[in-house]
């Protein structure tokens, strides 16, 4: 396995890293991430994504879905049915980011069992000093 080593983090500004933060807030937060992986395969129904994302309540998924439109990464389609169908999908600028997204989930999935470890060694080593 060929490690990347990650291009050198410019040095910036305060008001700089006050914007980045915002942004990573957004993209970092657990449901943001499932939500993006989710809807990189198509649009979804809200209550599709709902039984998708195991232990997300109808309020937290509706405050997601909302951030990620405001921040321009997911579009709300409403049509104009009995009842009213909504459908959810990302924009060019989403799909943009589905694919580090991916690739984090990707390096989750094959990591797991290691980290994993990692603490439940760690714990015992707390547990007997």
């Amino acid at each position: 396995m060929t490690i990347h080593t990650p291009p050198p983090i410019p040095r910036h500004e305060t008001a700089d890293c006050r914007a980045v933060s915002s942004v990573l807030a957004r993209v970092g937060d657990k449901w943001s991430v499932l939500i993006v992986s989710l809807l990189g395969d198509g649009p979804r129904r809200f209550s599709e994504i709902k039984r998708m994302v195991g232990g997300i309540s109808q309020r937290m998924l509706t405050l997601t879905l909302r951030g990620l439109e405001r921040d321009g990464l997911v579009t709300r389609t409403v049509f104009p049915t009995v009842p009213p169908r909504v459908d959810y999908e990302l924009t060019d600028l989403g799909r943009s980011l589905w694919v580090p997204v991916g690739a984090l989930g990707g390096w989750a999935r094959e990591n797991q069992p290691k980290i994993e470890a990692a603490r439940q060694a760690f714990d015992a080593r707390a547990a007997n000093p």
